[in-house]
C-alpha cells in the first residue's frame, strides 16, 4: 500500500509516486545515460593536470565553457530551476542535451515548500530568529544537537510518528542511533517505545547520559510548575543496545540483537545535571562527514577531500503530535516483556535509520522485507561510496565487524549493497564505480552558493591538482596520496600550500617548483572548476539510480514506497527519505 497521510500539509512532503513500469523505465534511462559519461563521474579532480582532463571533454564544449564566470557555471550548468539563462556564446546541442538530461533524470531535491525560497538563504525558516536553535524544536531536545541535526530529527521524528499512527504500532527501532538525538525525540517527545542500536559503545554511553540529563531537565520543569508527581526514569527512557548490525545476518539474528540484555537502558534517577562541556562525535559513522569533509579514494590511504564541498553543521508549523513544549509530558511506552524476546514472538515495530552508512541502509531494507515484525520503515541513506558491489566487495572505509561472527551468524548468502533489485542488476549499464558513488555524496547546493559568491575556497581544487603533478614528478608511486585538508588552504600562496602538502606525504618540503609552470597551471583555475562542476552535475543522477534501485527492490517484494525530499537540501544535502509500509494482510 502507498503511504497516505490525513493532514493536507503533510501530503506535500511526498513526491508523486512512480508506477512499477515507470520505475523500471527510469532505471533503463539512467543506466543508458550514465555509462556515456563515466569518464566524468569516475574522474578525480586532483588528476586534472596529470591526466589532462580538460582535453577529454568534447572539442566543441571547451571554448564555450572555459570563459564562464563562476556565477554563470552555477546558473547555466548546475541549477535546474534557474529560469533566466543568458548564454555568453552559442552552446553546442550536445552540451545542452547533457545538461537537460542530467536534470531531467534526477529526482527533485526540494519539496514544494522549499521551492521558491530566497536565493542565498542557507538555513530553513525555523533558524531565522536564532542561527543555532530551531524555533520548532523544544529546548530539551536541542542540547548537544547541532542545527542540521535539529532540523533532521524534528522532521523525521514527525514522519515516523505518522507511520506509527497508521500502523497502530507504538514501537520503533532506531538503527545507527549514535548519541541518541533522534531516539530521545521519538521517545520523550512523541511518546513512542524506542529501542536504539549502535555499534560504538562510547556513543551508546553518551546517549544514555544525555537521556539522564533530559530527564533531569524535565523534572526541573515539573518542580517549577509545582507538579508533585515524580517521573519514573526507568519507565520513560529509550532502551539502548550496543551492537553491530551484520549485513550478512538473518532477520532472526537481528531480532536477537534487539532482545539482548547487554544494553544500557537504565538512566540515573538523580543525575548531577546537564554537562556544560560540548561533546563532539559523529552520529552514525565516526570520521565520516558526508557532504563531505573527507573520504578515501580507491587507493588505500588516499583522499580527495580537498575537492569536496563542506557540509553545514548546525518547515512546517509545529504540530500537536510533536509535543515539543517546554514542559513536555512523556507517554509511558510499553516495555518488551521477557516472553516476547524470541524472534517469533517479538512485538511489531517501525524501523528507522537516519543517515545509516553504506550497506547499513540496504540491510535495513532487507530486514523490512523479510522480518514479519517490521510494519514500516523510514530510511535516510548516506556514504554511498561505502556500499559493497560485486565489482568492489570491500570498498575503502567499509565498516568491519567489531568481533568475528559467531558460528551460524552469517546465515544469509553473501549479498551486496548495490544493486538490490533484480531488475537493475539485469541492466547492462548498472555498474557504479567507487568514485561515482563518492561523488553522489557531494553537496550540490553548497557548491552553487560558493560559485555565486565567487568564494576563494574554489581555489583549493586547482591547488590540489597542481600539487599532484609535483608529487608524481618525484614519486609516481604516491599517486592520489592522502593529503587531508590543509587549514585555510585558500588563503595561502601555492608555494606555502605545496610545502605543507609535500611534507604530509614524506617528500622534502622545499622541493624546487618551477615558477613558470606554477603560474601556467594557476591560470587554468577556471577550467578546473568547470570540469568539477560537470562531474558534480552527475552526482544527483547517480544518487537517483541508487535510491531507485531500492524502490524497485521493495516493489519486487510486494511493497510500494515513496521517496520524500524531507529535509532542506541547502541545509541537509542527503535529504531523501525512503518511506514504506507493508500491505495490510
Amino acid at each position: 500500500m502507498s503511504v497516505e497521510l490525513s493532514a493536507a500539509q503533510d501530503v506535500e512532503m511526498f513526491t508523486p509516486s512512480l508506477s512499477s513500469q515507470q520505475q523500471r523505465e527510469l532505471a533503463e534511462r539512467l543506466t543508458t545515460f550514465l555509462p556515456q559519461f563515466s569518464h566524468l563521474s569516475d574522474s578525480f579532480i586532483i588528476e586534472f593536470f596529470t591526466e589532462d582532463l580538460w582535453h577529454t571533454l568534447p572539442s566543441s564544449w571547451q571554448p564555450v565553457l572555459q570563459d564562464l564566470s563562476y556565477p554563470q557555471i552555477a546558473d547555466l550548468l548546475l541549477d535546474a530551476t534557474h529560469g533566466d539563462r543568458r548564454y555568453p556564446s552559442v552552446w553546442p546541442l550536445s552540451l545542452l542535451a547533457f545538461r537537460a538530461t542530467a536534470h531531467a533524470l534526477a529526482f527533485p531535491r526540494e519539496c514544494r515548500r522549499e521551492q521558491g525560497r530566497v536565493p542565498g538563504s542557507v538555513k530553513p525558516e525555523e533558524f531565522q530568529e536564532n542561527q543555532s536553535q530551531s524555533s520548532l524544536l523544544g529546548h530539551i531536545f536541542r542540547k548537544h544537537v547541532k542545527p542540521k541535526k535539529q532540523h533532521e530529527i524534528r522532521k523525521l521524528g514527525v514522519l515516523v510518528k505518522q507511520l506509527c499512527d497508521q500502523t497502530d504500532c507504538n514501537r520503533v527501532v532506531d538503527v545507527g542511533s549514535g548519541q541518541g538525538h533522534l531516539t530521545r525525540f521519538l521517545s520523550f517527545g512523541l511518546g513512542l517505545s524506542v529501542t536504539a542500536i549502535e555499534a560504538d559503545r562510547t556513543l551508546v554511553a553518551m546517549a544514555s547520559r544525555f537521556d539522564g540529563q533530559l530527564l533531569w531537565a524535565l523534572e526541573k520543569e515539573k518542580q517549577k510548575k509545582n507538579c508533585s508527581s515524580q517521573l519514573p526514569a526507568s519507565h520513560y527512557s529509550p532502551r539502548h543496545v550496543t551492537g553491530w548490525v551484520n549485513p550478512k545476518a538473518s532477520w532472526e539474528a537481528f531480532i536477537k540483537q534487539l532482545s539482548t540484555t547487554d544494553s544500557l537502558s537504565e538512566v540515573p534517577p538523580t543525575p548531577s545535571g546537564p554537562s556544560k562541556k560540548r561533546l563532539r562525535g559523529s552520529e552514525h559513522c565516526r570520521g565520516c562527514s558526508h557532504e563531505v569533509q573527507t573520504s578515501p579514494s580507491p587507493s588505500p590511504g588516499s583522499t580527495d577531500s580537498e575537492t569536496r564541498s563542506q557540509d553545514f553543521e548546525s518547515s512546517e508549523e509545529q504540530t500537536s503530535a510533536e509535543g515539543c513544549c517546554s514542559c513536555i509530558q512523556p507517554v509511558c511506552p510499553e516495555q518488551v516483556h521477557p516472553e516476547e524476546t524470541s524472534p517469533q514472538r517479538y512485538p511489531d515495530f517501525v524501523l528507522t535509520g537516519l543517515h545509516a552508512c553504506g550497506d547499513l541502509s540496504a540491510t535495513l531494507l532487507r530486514h523490512f522485507v523479510s522480518c514479519p515484525h517490521v510494519r514500516g520503515i523510514t530510511s535516510v541513506a548516506c556514504c554511498y561510496m561505502k556500499i559493497t558491489t560485486q565489482e568492489n566487495p570491500t570498498p575503502p572505509g567499509l565498516v568491519e565487524p567489531p568481533t568475528p561472527p559467531t558460528p551460524g551468524q552469517e546465515s544469509v548468502p553473501s549479498e551486496f549493497g548495490y544493486p538490490l533489485s533484480s531488475w537493475v542488476r539485469g541492466l547492462s549499464g548498472h555498474q557504479l564505480s567507487y568514485k561515482a558513488r563518492e561523488g553522489a555524496c557531494h553537496a550540490v547546493e553548497d557548491y552553487m552558493r560558493r560559485l555565486r559568491e565567487e568564494s576563494e575556497l574554489l581555489r583549493t581544487h586547482c591547488y590540489r591538482a597542481m600539487l599532484e603533478t609535483f608529487i608524481r614528478d618525484t614519486r609516481q608511486d604516491l599517486r592520489r596520496a592522502g593529503i587531508q585538508t590543509i587549514k585555510k588552504a585558500h588563503l595561502l600562496p601555492f608555494t606555502e600550500y605545496a610545502r605543507l602538502g609535500l611534507a604530509r606525504v614524506g617528500l622534502p618540503p622545499e622541493l624546487p617548483l618551477d615558477p613558470e609552470r606554477v603560474e601556467t597551471m594557476l591560470q587554468q583555475q577556471g577550467r578546473v572548476v568547470v570540469y568539477f562542476s560537470l562531474a558534480l552535475l552527475l552526482a544527483p543522477v547517480v544518487e537517483t539510480l541508487v535510491l531507485l534501485d531500492r524502490m524497485i527492490y521493495l516493489q519486487e517484494n510486494g511493497v510500494d514506497s515513496q521517496l520524500v525530499a524531507l529535509f532542506d537540501p541547502n541545509f541537509s544535502p542527503r535529504n531523501f527519505v525512503l518511506v514504506a509500509l507493508k500491505p495490510c494482510e
